[in-house]
Order: structure tokens, then C-alpha cells, then sequence
């Protein structure tokens, strides 16, 4: 039950957050920095409370190895949030970074000197032409505005397409960095065990500093969001701005998340975890597609089919689906 209770708030969660999000970058493309400080700050105070015990409970790994994590992990949320400023539609994006395997699997090979078997090396190809097809489609379809300060600037279509190309680089960096993250922390684990709450405590509060050096930007559209149009709150009649409510719906949502996915690993496998995560990431994409209509054509269908179909070829799940429905042999005495 807890289990079936962790999936449930894992799809309610992750695909409300997407919700949120996709209203928040509509109406202000660049306040990715806003939305990720106050997640975080939102986790590290709760972790602060309910994790460390106001700081009486010492963390089981060091501070200089969260350190470290806490580094990778800034530069990829930085790096994703950044390219919604870029020409880099919602869809395409949740695309993107649904090609962690690629990245984790180059990493793997490069770093930790790991080989695979056929299977993996053809889920990886696919995943990588469906988000090659996805990019390039895309590209096509990039719109001659950009927002820049808060202001449409007209653009020629060259300025278009280097922006646009930005914004794949910054992507494809926060990839392979996430995925580095990845390894670094499968290191730390093996060395002092797994401590996902702590973990995610410290991945989150040790952040926090550096957002200083983003304090400009994120005070900026802090004054866009609180002074958007006012709207009335269901059943307790309060008024609030817009994008303040879509702030606090995604903070909310992200904790519940993060959280649900927490609970998930402590009482699934790996392969139940990774399963869940993908069939959530596919039912985000295509909430996203439909209810806010954004363009789909059957060259991202192409795409998203081989992104996703790869992921689950990756992931085993049909032979171990198979293997488990397989009558268990009686013992003969």
C-alpha cells in the first residue's frame, strides 16, 4: 500500500509540477532561477527541520563530497532553466532531458570503463535519434521573437537560430553533467551507503549561496510575478497575484515529488523506480501537448515514440515482465 500510495503521488505530483511550470514560462519565460531557489529553499528548510533536527543530527557523508554533488547539481538546474530564455519549447525540453540514459550510459563507459549488452547500445540509438528528430524539427519552428529583459526585441532569423542553438548547448551540458552527478553519487553510496533523505537535504540547502550571484534576476522576476493580475484563491476567497499562486502550486507539487520518489526507492527496485519515473515524464509530455496545444507534429511523435520505447528497451521491463509472469516450477520431492 505504501508503495501504490508512492506511485500515485509520484504521477499527481511530477505532472501537477509540469502543470505549474508550463503557466509560469508562458506568461515569464526567464524566471526558471525564481521557480528552482524557491524549491530549494523550501526542501532546505524542511530538511533543516525534519532531517538534520535544526543541525543536531550529523550528515553520514562528508560536507565536502555534498560539496562537490551540490556543485554539478547548481550548473544543471542553472543550465536547464536558462534555455526556456532560448527558443526552447516545453515539449522539447521534457524530450531532452529524457535522455539521461544516453549521457549516463557515455559516462559510464568513459568513466567507470563499463560495457553493454547489444540491447543497451540499440535502446541508446533510438533514444538518440527520437531526441535528434525532436531537435531538428523543432528547430524549424523557431519563433522570430525572443524575449529579452522582460521585452520582445525583433530578431533576424540567424540571431534566431544562434539563440536557439544556445539554448540545445546549455541543455546537452546540464545532461551530461546530471549525468556525471549520477556517477559521483553511485560512488558515494557504495562508500558510505545510501542516505537519499540526507542527500536530498544537503543537494538542496548547500546550493543555496550561489544563488546569491543569481540574486539580480531572480529579485526581477520575483517583482514580475508579485505584480501580475490578481486572482481569487477557491474556497478560501483570498486574492493573490497570478504567478504567485503558480509559484507556490509548483513549489508545493516539486516537494511532493521529490518526496513521493523518495519513498518509491525505499520500497521498489530500481526498475519499478525507473519505470514509474518514464511512464510520468511521457504522461507529462502529453498533458502538456494537449492542454495547452502546443505544436506536434508526426516527426515529434516520431521522436518521442523512439525516446520513450528506447528508455523502456534500456530498462529491461518486458523480459522481466515476462520472466515474473512465468509459472514458478513445483518441487519434486
Amino acid at each position: 500500500m505504501r508503495a501504490a500510495i508512492a506511485v500515485f503521488c509520484v504521477f499527481l505530483g511530477c505532472c501537477t509540477n509540469v502543470v505549474f511550470l508550463e503557466l509560469l514560462v508562458k506568461d515569464d519565460p526567464g524566471s526558471g532561477n525564481l521557480i528552482t531557489f524557491s524549491q530549494f529553499l523550501f526542501i532546505a528548510v524542511e530538511g533543516f527541520l525534519f532531517t538534520s533536527k535544526c543541525g543536531t543530527v550529523k550528515p553520514n557523508i562528508g560536507i565536502k563530497d555534498y560539496f562537490v554533488l551540490v556543485t554539478m547539481f547548481f550548473v544543471a538546474n542553472v543550465c536547464n532553466n536558462y534555455a526556456f530564455d532560448f527558443n526552447i519549447p516545453m515539449p522539447l525540453h521534457m524530450i531532452f532531458r529524457a535522455g539521461s540514459l544516453i549521457a549516463n550510459m557515455v559516462m559510464g563507459i568513459v568513466i567507470l570503463k563499463k560495457k553493454y549488452m547489444l540491447s543497451k547500445y540499440l535502446s541508446v540509438f533510438m533514444i538518440t535519434s527520437g531526441i535528434a528528430i525532436c531537435t531538428i524539427v523543432s528547430g524549424k519552428e523557431i519563433k522570430s521573437l525572443r524575449q529579452k529583459d522582460m521585452e520582445h526585441v525583433p530578431t533576424t532569423p540567424l540571431e534566431d537560430f544562434f539563440w536557439w542553438s544556445l539554448g540545445i548547448s546549455l541543455l546537452t551540458i546540464a545532461l551530461f553533467v546530471s549525468a556525471r552527478m549520477g556517477i559521483y553519487q553511485e560512488v558515494l553510496y557504495s562508500r558510505y551507503g545510501k542516505n537519499a533523505r540526507e542527500a536530498l537535504y544537503y543537494t538542496h540547502l548547500l546550493p543555496l549561496p550561489f544563488f546569491m550571484t543569481l540574486a539580480p534576476n531572480i529579485y526581477e522576476h520575483w517583482k514580475f510575478a508579485y505584480a501580475s493580475e490578481l486572482t481569487e484563491l477557491p474556497l478560501i476567497g483570498l486574492h493573490m497575484p497570478k504567478l504567485i499562486v503558480y509559484l507556490l502550486g509548483n513549489i508545493l507539487t516539486q516537494y511532493m515529488c521529490i518526496s513521493s520518489v523518495f519513498v518509491l526507492t525505499t520500497e521498489c527496485s530500481s526498475l519499478t523506480v525507473t519505470l514509474v519515473i518514464t511512464l510520468r515524464k511521457f504522461l507529462s509530455l502529453l498533458f502538456s501537448i494537449v492542454y495547452f496545444k502546443n505544436p506536434f507534429t508526426l516527426h515529434h511523435w516520431i521522436g518521442t515514440l523512439l525516446v520513450f520505447v528506447g528508455t523502456v528497451i534500456f530498462t529491461e521491463v518486458l523480459p522481466k515482465i515476462k520472466q515474473s509472469l512465468q509459472p514458478v516450477p513445483k518441487k519434486v520431492d
